[in-house]
Protein backbone atom coordinates (compact mmCIF):
# COMPACT_ATOMS: atom_id res chain seq x y z
CA UNK A 1 0.00 0.00 0.00
CA UNK A 2 1.16 3.53 -0.69
CA UNK A 3 0.13 6.94 0.62
CA UNK A 4 -2.57 7.52 -2.02
CA UNK A 5 -4.14 4.15 -1.21
CA UNK A 6 -4.06 4.93 2.52
CA UNK A 7 -5.76 8.26 1.81
CA UNK A 8 -8.47 6.36 -0.07
CA UNK A 9 -9.01 4.07 2.92
CA UNK A 10 -9.23 7.05 5.28
CA UNK A 11 -11.83 8.68 3.02
CA UNK A 12 -13.89 5.49 2.72
CA UNK A 13 -13.65 4.65 6.44
CA UNK A 14 -14.80 8.15 7.30
CA UNK A 15 -17.86 7.87 5.08
CA UNK A 16 -18.74 4.44 6.42
CA UNK A 17 -18.34 5.38 10.09
CA UNK A 18 -19.63 8.95 9.98
CA UNK A 19 -16.45 10.07 11.74
CA UNK A 20 -14.14 12.63 10.17
CA UNK A 21 -11.13 11.38 12.17
CA UNK A 22 -9.77 7.92 11.43
CA UNK A 23 -6.97 6.56 13.59
CA UNK A 24 -4.40 4.47 11.70
CA UNK A 25 -2.41 2.27 14.08
CA UNK A 26 -0.72 -0.34 11.92
CA UNK A 27 2.34 -0.29 9.69
CA UNK A 28 0.59 1.75 7.04
CA UNK A 29 0.52 4.75 9.38
CA UNK A 30 4.14 5.27 8.25
CA UNK A 31 2.78 6.74 5.00
CA UNK A 32 1.80 9.94 6.82
CA UNK A 33 5.50 10.78 6.98
CA UNK A 34 7.19 12.97 4.42
CA UNK A 35 10.31 10.83 4.08
CA UNK A 36 11.75 8.13 1.90
CA UNK A 37 10.64 4.73 3.11
CA UNK A 38 12.15 1.28 2.77
CA UNK A 39 10.49 -1.10 0.30
CA UNK A 40 8.92 -3.12 3.13
CA UNK A 41 6.60 -0.15 3.85
CA UNK A 42 4.77 -0.86 0.59
CA UNK A 43 4.17 -4.60 0.99
CA UNK A 44 1.02 -4.78 3.12
CA UNK A 45 -2.43 -4.64 1.54
CA UNK A 46 -4.06 -3.82 4.89
CA UNK A 47 -4.47 -0.67 6.97
CA UNK A 48 -5.52 -1.07 10.63
CA UNK A 49 -8.01 1.71 11.40
CA UNK A 50 -10.77 2.80 13.73
CA UNK A 51 -13.04 5.85 13.92
CA UNK A 52 -11.71 8.12 16.67
CA UNK A 53 -15.11 9.23 17.99
CA UNK A 54 -17.05 6.04 17.20
CA UNK A 55 -14.60 3.17 17.71
CA UNK A 56 -17.52 0.77 17.98
CA UNK A 57 -18.09 1.34 14.24
CA UNK A 58 -14.81 -0.35 13.33
CA UNK A 59 -16.78 -3.50 12.51
CA UNK A 60 -18.78 -1.52 9.92
CA UNK A 61 -15.49 -0.60 8.25
CA UNK A 62 -14.32 -4.21 8.35
CA UNK A 63 -17.53 -5.40 6.70
CA UNK A 64 -17.67 -2.71 4.01
CA UNK A 65 -14.01 -2.35 2.97
CA UNK A 66 -12.29 -5.21 4.78
CA UNK A 67 -10.54 -8.32 3.61
CA UNK A 68 -12.37 -10.19 0.84
CA UNK A 69 -14.87 -7.32 0.40
CA UNK A 70 -15.70 -6.00 -3.06
CA UNK A 71 -13.52 -2.99 -2.13
CA UNK A 72 -10.57 -5.34 -1.60
CA UNK A 73 -11.30 -7.20 -4.83
CA UNK A 74 -11.59 -3.96 -6.82
CA UNK A 75 -8.59 -2.10 -5.42
CA UNK A 76 -6.21 -4.79 -4.12
CA UNK A 77 -5.98 -3.28 -0.62
CA UNK A 78 -8.35 -3.05 2.34
CA UNK A 79 -9.03 -1.74 5.82
CA UNK A 80 -9.03 -3.82 8.95
CA UNK A 81 -11.35 -2.29 11.52
CA UNK A 82 -9.64 -2.61 14.90
CA UNK A 83 -10.14 -1.51 18.48
CA UNK A 84 -8.29 1.35 20.20
CA UNK A 85 -6.85 -1.37 22.46
CA UNK A 86 -5.44 -3.44 19.59
CA UNK A 87 -1.92 -2.03 19.85
CA UNK A 88 0.32 -1.69 22.90
CA UNK A 89 1.53 1.90 22.77
CA UNK A 90 3.77 4.12 24.91
CA UNK A 91 2.38 6.77 27.24
CA UNK A 92 1.37 9.96 25.46
CA UNK A 93 1.03 8.39 22.00
CA UNK A 94 -2.18 10.27 21.23
CA UNK A 95 -0.38 13.63 21.55
CA UNK A 96 2.11 12.55 18.88
CA UNK A 97 -0.37 11.46 16.19
CA UNK A 98 0.55 12.68 12.72
CA UNK A 99 -2.30 14.25 10.76
CA UNK A 100 -2.83 13.09 7.20
CA UNK A 101 -5.31 15.32 5.41
CA UNK A 102 -5.16 15.89 1.66
CA UNK A 103 -7.74 16.44 -1.08
CA UNK A 104 -7.70 12.65 -1.49
CA UNK A 105 -8.97 12.11 2.10
CA UNK A 106 -12.15 13.97 1.18
CA UNK A 107 -12.27 16.21 4.24
CA UNK A 108 -11.44 13.39 6.64
CA UNK A 109 -8.25 13.30 8.67
CA UNK A 110 -6.10 10.25 9.19
CA UNK A 111 -4.50 10.28 12.62
CA UNK A 112 -1.42 8.16 12.12
CA UNK A 113 1.02 6.85 14.69
CA UNK A 114 4.31 8.66 15.10
CA UNK A 115 6.93 6.30 13.63
CA UNK A 116 8.50 5.73 17.07
CA UNK A 117 5.15 4.74 18.59
CA UNK A 118 4.57 2.51 15.58
CA UNK A 119 7.81 0.58 15.97
CA UNK A 120 7.27 0.21 19.71
CA UNK A 121 3.83 -1.31 19.13
CA UNK A 122 5.45 -3.73 16.71
CA UNK A 123 8.24 -4.62 19.16
CA UNK A 124 5.56 -5.30 21.77
CA UNK A 125 3.65 -7.56 19.35
CA UNK A 126 6.89 -9.38 18.56
CA UNK A 127 5.74 -11.14 15.38
CA UNK A 128 8.51 -11.83 12.88
CA UNK A 129 6.89 -9.62 10.21
CA UNK A 130 6.77 -6.76 12.74
CA UNK A 131 10.39 -7.21 13.75
CA UNK A 132 11.46 -7.28 10.09
CA UNK A 133 9.53 -4.03 9.50
CA UNK A 134 11.27 -2.43 12.49
CA UNK A 135 14.70 -3.55 11.35
CA UNK A 136 14.10 -1.86 8.00
CA UNK A 137 12.93 1.40 9.57
CA UNK A 138 15.95 1.41 11.88
CA UNK A 139 18.33 0.51 9.02
CA UNK A 140 17.04 3.39 6.89
CA UNK A 141 17.00 5.71 9.92
CA UNK A 142 13.29 6.50 9.64
CA UNK A 143 13.31 6.58 13.46
CA UNK A 144 15.86 7.66 16.07
CA UNK A 145 17.35 5.14 18.46
CA UNK A 146 17.46 7.50 21.46
CA UNK A 147 13.80 8.47 21.10
CA UNK A 148 12.74 4.83 20.66
CA UNK A 149 14.66 3.82 23.80
CA UNK A 150 13.20 6.69 25.80
CA UNK A 151 9.61 5.97 24.74
CA UNK A 152 10.06 2.23 25.29
CA UNK A 153 10.44 2.94 28.99
CA UNK A 154 6.81 4.14 29.03
CA UNK A 155 5.31 1.03 27.42
CA UNK A 156 2.67 -0.67 29.57
CA UNK A 157 4.40 -4.06 29.51
CA UNK A 158 6.10 -6.20 32.14
CA UNK A 159 9.80 -5.80 32.89
CA UNK A 160 10.80 -8.94 30.98
CA UNK A 161 9.15 -7.81 27.73
CA UNK A 162 10.47 -4.27 28.19
CA UNK A 163 14.00 -5.66 28.47
CA UNK A 164 13.51 -7.70 25.28
CA UNK A 165 12.22 -4.60 23.45
CA UNK A 166 15.16 -2.47 24.61
CA UNK A 167 17.63 -5.13 23.45
CA UNK A 168 15.90 -5.40 20.06
CA UNK A 169 16.05 -1.63 19.55
CA UNK A 170 19.77 -1.57 20.31
CA UNK A 171 20.43 -4.53 18.01
CA UNK A 172 18.43 -3.03 15.15
CA UNK A 173 20.39 0.22 15.34
CA UNK A 174 23.76 -1.54 15.62
CA UNK A 175 23.85 -2.01 11.85
CA UNK A 176 25.35 0.92 9.96
CA UNK A 177 22.85 3.17 8.17
CA UNK A 178 21.92 2.27 4.64
CA UNK A 179 24.12 3.77 1.96
CA UNK A 180 21.21 3.88 -0.45
CA UNK A 181 18.03 5.84 -0.11
CA UNK A 182 14.83 3.93 -0.83
CA UNK A 183 12.61 5.30 -3.53
CA UNK A 184 9.73 7.23 -1.98
CA UNK A 185 7.70 6.74 -5.13
CA UNK A 186 7.31 3.02 -4.56
CA UNK A 187 3.90 1.75 -5.69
Amino acid sequence: MNRTQLEHIIRAASRISGDDEIVVIGSQSIHAQDMSLPPIAYISEEADVYPRHYPERADDIDIAIGELSSFHENFGYYAHGVSPKTAVLPAGWEQLLVRLSTPNTGGAVGLCLDPHDLILSKYAAGREKDLEFNRALAHYRCVAEDKALRLAETLPVDAELKDIILRRIKADFADPPSRTTPDASQP
